[in-house]
């Protein structure tokens, strides 16, 4: 197969992590004979920097040409000190989706069993969680109308749904379920907020529609709550675009880090793949952020193009550096020195030697990369 890949590598850890992505991609390519060619953009921070605004045309134009979007991270604590700033960072990440109507955002949250321990949670409240997110991704109080009173004091940013924004997510969630166990999780504030409230009414006369998918209904802090004291409960959960950020944040917590969780975003014709990290700036080229979320990305966008051999062996080098503790040190505290690369060059190596990683692991663990 030949993929062309828009690369956004971002700010912060970005480029760092894309680019142990781009190596387990180009191992995939060159072990399955696939064609995947790489073209690099600026977004964010960066691009506000060399061009003056968060998303320049260069880069929707290099995006729309290719058959899918590999990004990496975007933000700088400099915007953050300045909330008033009209350019941040964060508008070429809502630029994409916007321009690009990424609208279904999948979220995986595996609790893998050989880092069950790294996570802040108890072992037995953890094991066996496996959950999708599907989270609105366009609309919502992210995308509302926003407005400053002219003394400065009064704010307001409207929450805005549709019944067609929230059946076309709908519908792929449900699907999910139908493919997994069968149960969808509705998490709103229907008891508070109009907009919840459509949610609710919208997947209340769709369910009908999928007589095997048993749905529930939970508001958001009760869901919060629950995805803490039992993870295990949830299959797929459906929210709207806030709601799925802040549930993702704390999925984080459940598999042990947040730099394990990948995500896909979706339209009808466009597909971006990205850690759901952010850019962690003062964490950048110091070799100790992890690499595995942006690496289960690139295996989200092996899945998407039905590319499941390929995936599924990525994946496969993951379960294997977490089990012989080739991590980066959010995870590790068996080895030291373990870096971002090293992980990188370890997944590389176990998709060109399935076989015999386990005898390269002293190689790669003192540095060299791949042994044959």
């Amino acid at each position: 197969m030949k993929l062309n890949i828009a690369v956004l590598p971002g700010d912060g850890i970005g480029p760092e992590v894309t680019a142990q992505a781009v190596k387990v991609l180009k191992a995939i390519a060159m072990e399955f004979n696939h064609v995947f060619t790489f073209d690099y953009g600026v977004v964010g921070a960066s691009a506000i920097e060399k061009t003056g605004v968060a998303l320049p045309q260069e880069t929707i134009a290099l995006c729309e040409k290719a058959d899918a979007i590999l990004f990496g991270a975007i933000g700088n604590a400099v915007y953050d000190m300045d909330p008033m700033a009209k350019i941040r960072p964060e508008q070429g990440l809502l630029g994409l989706r916007k321009t690009f109507d990424l609208y279904a955002d999948v979220r995986p949250v595996i609790a893998y069993e050989d880092i069950l321990d790294k996570s802040s949670l108890k072992k037995k409240q953890i094991k066996d969680t496996d959950i999708l997110i599907y989270r609105e991704l366009t609309s919502g109080i992210y995308f509302g109308e926003k407005t400053f009173s002219d003394d400065g004091n009064t704010a307001t940013d409207t929450c805005q749904y549709t019944r067609f924004q929230i059946e076309r997510i709908a519908h792929l969630a449900f699907i999910a379920a139908q493919k997994r166990k069968r149960k969808l999780t509705l998490v709103d504030k229907a008891n508070v907020l109009a907009s919840s409230k459509l949610w609710r009414k919208v997947i209340q006369e769709m369910a009908p529609q999928y007589p095997d998918v048993a749905v529930s209904y939970m508001y958001i802090d009760k869901a919060a709550m629950e995805l803490a004291i039992n993870p295990r409960q949830f299959d797929v959960i459906l929210t709207e675009n806030m709601f799925g950020d802040i549930l993702s944040e704390l999925a984080g917590v459940i598999v042990g880090s947040i730099g394990l969780l990948a995500s896909a975003s979706f339209s009808d014709k466009k597909a971006m793949f990205q850690p759901i990290h952010g850019a962690y700036n003062k964490a950048s080229n110091q070799g100790i952020a992890n690499p595995i979320a942006a690496i289960l990305s690139a295996a989200m966008l092996l899945d998407h193009f039905e590319l499941y051999d390929e995936a599924s062996l990525v994946k496969e080098g993951v379960d294997k550096s977490l089990k012989l503790h080739i991590t980066t040190p959010d995870l590790n505290t068996k080895y030291e020195h373990i870096t971002t690369i090293k992980v990188g060059d370890f997944i590389e190596d176990f998709i060109n030697n399935p076989d015999e990683t386990n005898l390269n692991f002293t190689n790669i663990h003192l540095g060299q990369s791949t042994i044959i």
